[in-house]
């Protein structure tokens, strides 16, 4: 079990009345951003619980935008983060839905740019943290408190064992690690936090396993591509 940080326990510097509908809110449109690569053209972003119910009187469309667009979470741009956007070519479409979520603050994006897609489900739960639950159909969690590569990849035999033997090898401590498949010998994906921050030549080297598709790194204390 990890020790809660002290930005878990007095929340972030932050644009907004609420560290759960703003700073949290900016946190998870920037991992969503992390798992496409690279800035979306388009999003399509729908809100459950209480993120429907108050998500323009507490500015968290605003916030989730900035996240899209790598702003900090006290970034003096959250709040014209939707012209900026407009500016910048990125098609912003907000939806809110009744079905009941895990938790009330609850937000999948849908992300396109060229042939790169994305889908992410998360929740702010409070202090700007966030847990993400679902990316792109998988039910993987994270973070996004530590470095993090999220790896799609075929379910085959010692896949993990070969992920985890590079890692050991490059003294990159696994903190956390999540799996979700399709099924056996079918598509899956794994989840790895690390107590150190994972270096390109790494991913690069991961890359090279039999049956890795992609792989993402979610840093949020580096910028977005």
């Amino acid at each position: 079990m990890r020790f809660k940080d002290v930005f878990s326990i007095i929340g972030p510097s932050m644009i907004g009345p609420s560290s759960s509908h703003t700073a949290g809110a900016v946190r998870l449109g920037r991992v969503a951003r992390q798992l496409l690569g690279e800035q979306p053209t388009k999003a399509e972003i729908t809100l459950f619980g209480s993120f429907a119910d108050t998500y323009k009187g507490h500015g968290t469309d605003l916030a989730l935008v900035g996240g899209l667009l790598d702003f900090e979470t006290d970034d003096p741009r959250i709040p014209t983060a939707a012209e900026e956007a407009e500016t910048l070519g990125v098609e912003i479409a907000f939806r809110t839905s009744k079905d009941k979520a895990d938790h009330p603050n609850t937000v999948q994006f849908a992300l396109s740019s060229g042939t790169r897609v994305v889908t992410m489900t998360g929740a702010s739960i409070g202090g700007g943290n966030v847990e993400i639950v679902n990316v792109n159909d998988f039910d993987v969690k994270f973070t996004a408190v530590y470095p993090t590569l999220v790896i799609s990849h075929h379910d085959r035999p010692g896949m993990i064992a070969d992920i985890t033997t590079l890692l050991g090898r490059s003294q990159i401590n696994i903190g956390f690690m999540d799996l979700d498949r399709k099924g056996r010998d079918r598509e899956a994906m794994t989840v790895i936090e690390t107590d150190a921050d994972i270096p390109d030549s790494l991913i690069e080297e991961l890359m090279k396993l039999s049956m890795i598709t992609n792989i993402r790194k979610v840093d949020l204390s580096e910028r977005g591509d």
